[in-house]
């Protein structure tokens, strides 16, 4: 029997950034000398006293079903952080934990859109937006910003893409892949639009909060703007700031009906995330927040060395980014040229080449809706970023001029 997939499947493509690092894999197994910086992915160790709390967990048994929304004590840990970091309140059954960030949104969308409902997204985006929005049958409408704006999506923009069938907006910031972040002040812009529309739903990814620099200040859109806040989602969670990425626990706070709905989604879906890995959450949220700051200075190292590194590269041109673990360069300037025998002519065939003759893993712009550029994740060794940037000079410098062989050749070529 021919094996058929869903039609809610062929609306979706596999991850950009999956695909990269499943690639880097492959040729690692082969022998090559990869460096991956495909994977948004913290290099540090989780915690170790939130490692304890769960191994404590364990060893203490009872570890049956949680309640599907998060066990009560995580509720409350994630209440006390929303009113001390954001200055947020909410009531425990405003607030839902689930199994990562991704599951989070996932269930919102689920529990929200009708078919044709319109999602908007800002440009460049975090792969999985427009995929989980098509998946569950809206309509991803993409707003593409440029590395003149910062990568920001701008009120006039805003405005103008919403509809009558709009249903949400999503916010990232900071942002992967760009690293964009919006001030208090770029932030009220977009919120003063948002108030002219009612129908509409916010959804706030905070998940790169603990990660500002240069003085910049953490906005999400319900504490800028209370009013908001009966139709915004606040999302979070520990895989970025606590190195807690395989543990997979993400949170949110949002209305009452919009996390029952979401409930009831997860309730028939997953259920309630792992007993421990919730309680290595609790110690996270609660316990010692010192090892952020430092955590936060060593990023921003990194920052500094690849943008460094970067723009010393012939045809790219490196922005500086203000949050986030990330780089978004522009690789426009290498468009068009030759890497042995292979004309680039896109960002994606940039990547792919780089990857096959350098064995540099990066993610194409086209991965994330803005193609002539491409991601790095500094969120690793410096010395494996900065030979990373070595091979990424030495492959931009290889490059030839593709069109110079076709003029000799009609040079040479006799008359008719």
């Amino acid at each position: 029997m021919m094996f058929k997939t869903s039609a809610a499947l062929t609306r979706i493509k596999p991850s950009a950034t999956i695909t990269a690092t499943r690639r880097a894999r492959e040729l690692r197994a082969e022998g090559r000398s990869i460096i991956a910086l495909s994977q948004g992915e913290p290099d540090f160790d989780t915690p170790l006293h939130v490692k304890e709390a769960a191994c404590a967990a364990i060893m203490q048994g009872g570890l049956t079903y949680p309640p599907v929304p998060g066990l009560p004590e995580l509720r409350e840990a994630v209440r006390d952080k929303f009113q001390r970091e954001n200055g947020l309140s909410y009531a425990l059954n405003e607030i839902i934990v689930s199994s990562g960030g991704k599951q989070v949104i996932s269930n919102a969308l689920l529990a929200t859109l009708d078919e044709g409902d319109e999602v908007i997204i800002p440009a460049p985006y975090w792969v999985s937006y427009p995929e989980m929005a098509a998946l569950f049958g809206g309509t991803p409408r993409v707003v593409e910003t440029s590395l003149e704006s910062g990568f920001k999506l701008t009120p006039a923009a805003l405005r103008a893409a919403i509809t009558a069938r709009t249903r949400w907006v999503m916010l990232n910031s900071p942002s992967n892949p760009s690293g964009a972040v919006y001030s208090v002040a770029e932030m009220r812009a977009l919120t003063d639009v948002l108030l002219d529309f009612p129908h509409v739903l916010v959804m706030a990814d905070d998940i790169y909060e603990h990660l500002i620099y240069d003085g910049g200040t953490f906005a999400t859109p319900a504490a800028v703007e209370p009013r908001l806040k009966d139709r915004t989602l606040t999302v979070n969670g520990v895989s970025k700031a606590y190195a807690m990425t395989g543990w997979r626990i993400g949170y949110a706070g949002g209305p009452a009906a919009l996390i029952s709905a979401m409930e009831k989604a997860q309730g028939q879906t997953t259920s309630g995330a792992s007993v421990p890995a919730q309680k290595a959450a609790i110690a996270a949220l609660t316990g010692d927040q010192a090892f952020l700051a430092e955590r936060k200075a060593s990023f921003l190292e990194r920052r500094d060395l690849v943008v460094s590194m970067l723009n010393d590269a012939q045809g790219i041109e490196c922005p500086v980014p203000h949050g986030a673990f990330y780089v978004f360069p522009s690789c426009k300037g290498v468009l068009g040229k030759n890497a042995q025998g292979r004309v680039l002519n896109t960002s994606e065939d940039f990547t792919t080449a780089l990857l096959e003759i350098e064995g540099v893993a990066l993610v194409h712009g086209e991965g994330f809706g803005l193609p002539g550029h491409f991601r790095i994740s500094y969120a690793s060794d410096p010395s494996e970023l900065r030979e990373a940037c070595v091979r990424i000079q030495r492959f931009c410098d290889g490059l030839e001029d593709a069109a110079a062989p076709h003029r000799q050749a009609e040079t040479a070529a006799p008359a008719p």
